[in-house]
């Protein structure tokens, strides 16, 4: 007998609709992010990294102090961004990139968790424990297991390409 929860449904296309518009949108988020830092000649993670207050912030603040490893920290953050936000939007190497993203925004949480204050007087309203940052991370996540690139995507093309070379 075949458990029922070991089922996997089909995805319909309003569903795959609907998780590519999600993918486009924190791509779209992670590139504005990412060109708003690169344009800006005077940003630095460095304020970020010393507000660092949980496990890891004694590396965040070494890094925040350190001459060497802030300006790669620095490009890579930026970059990443620009880069990752990218290939999401054109569904190009979905899968990777959706791993990076999560991984990149989680860092950003380990970085300033809230896990210690209930209210928060930041402009994104209060949290605990789960905010928008954990929140895109997973939803990056779950867009890493599902090949939305190969229904609306650059992705596509390249899954055509390759079955068509394989069933020649």
């Amino acid at each position: 007998m075949v458990n029922q929860w070991t089922k996997v449904p089909k995805l319909n296309n309003v569903q795959l609709s609907i998780l590519v518009l999600l993918r486009v949108l924190i791509g779209w988020h992670l590139l504005y992010e990412g060109l708003a830092k690169v344009t800006n000649p005077n940003w630095t993670s460095a304020y970020y990294l010393e507000q660092s207050g949980w496990i890891f912030s004694g590396v965040f603040n070494s890094i925040a102090e350190s001459s060497f490893w802030l300006p790669i920290v620095d490009f890579t953050n930026q970059w990443l961004l620009v880069v990752v936000g990218t290939l999401l939007i054109l569904g190009l190497l979905t899968r990777t990139s959706a791993v990076i993203g999560a991984s990149l925004l989680f860092i950003y949480y380990l970085a300033q968790p809230p896990l210690f204050e209930a209210v928060s007087m930041q402009a994104d309203g209060n949290n605990l424990i789960v905010n928008k940052v954990l929140i895109e991370s997973i939803a990056l996540v779950c867009l890493a297991v599902i090949p939305t690139g190969q229904f609306i995507g650059l992705d596509r093309v390249i899954y055509l390409v390759r079955r068509d070379k394989t069933n020649v």
